[in-house]
């Protein structure tokens, strides 16, 4: 059987990472995007190829079409044809009220979270579906719990592009579930990654974990665990689901 293909998108750190390098044990080659941080994916990378694995480095900042259509036309010429896609990049912003947002800010948010994974999974559709010659393939969008929350006083335009990748999930799931495509999306909950210090409040995660139903933040591994699943034939009928890894928030 040829060696399924695997692009991770934000695959340099986090939630993103443990999933490159989980997929990578499970029998994936692995394509790790990266927007800036060379070093970190070269190191995820490295790892999964110290382990016997076979993986790439690719950059594309995912809020631009042109760097996303190059990006997957390398993993095309040195993987073979993609199989399996994770939109995983994205960002956050400093606590603000909405009324303290600028467009700017939004503009950033919508592209890259939402905007970014619409052009990813095109590039994926266009690769995976019977429809175009594909046999199949499987996509996981990165929503988060926010999505239900809202995140009122902190960042309600990240919960919105969240809520968004939650409705593109169940659209995408349906126009190509008949074309040998399945479409699920995760939501993690209090994840403890650097995507909080990025957002200005590096000790949130800790700060909330008694918020918590099972009063602890969850990690990035245990987070690439449901990924990896829904990737996995073991969830071959499984499709349009919004899975929950938020310990009950």
């Amino acid at each position: 059987m040829n060696q399924q293909v695997l692009l991770v998108t934000g695959g340099g750190r986090g939630i993103g990472a443990a999933t490159a390098l989980l997929a990578a044990r499970r029998g994936y080659a692995v394509a790790v995007n990266y927007a800036s941080n060379s070093l970190a994916a070269d190191e995820v990378v490295r790892a999964i190829r110290a382990a016997g694995g076979k993986a790439i480095a690719v950059q594309a900042d995912v809020g631009d079409e042109a760097q996303v259509m190059a990006m997957f036309e390398q993993v095309d010429a040195k993987l073979g044809r993609l199989t399996a896609l994770v939109n995983s990049a994205g960002v956050v912003d400093v606590r603000a009220r909405v009324d303290e947002m600028s467009a700017a800010r939004l503009e950033r948010m919508f592209r890259i979270n939402v905007v970014g994974s619409f052009v990813c999974a095109r590039e994926a559709v266009r690769r995976m579906s019977t429809r175009h010659g594909g046999t199949g393939g499987v996509i996981v969008n990165l929503s988060s719990a926010a999505s239900r929350l809202g995140s009122p006083e902190q960042y309600v335009d990240y919960a919105a592009s969240k809520g968004a990748i939650d409705t593109f999930t169940l659209g995408l799931a349906k126009e190509v579930a008949d074309e040998g495509i399945r479409v699920n999306a995760v939501r993690p909950g209090l994840i403890d990654t650097d995507i909080h210090a990025s957002g200005g409040m590096p000790e949130r995660a800790a700060q909330l974990a008694p918020s918590v139903p099972m009063k602890r933040t969850g990690s990035a591994e245990e987070v690439a665990n449901a990924i990896v699943w829904l990737l996995s034939d073991e969830a071959s009928y499984t499709t349009m689901a919004l899975l929950d890894v938020s310990g009950g928030r």
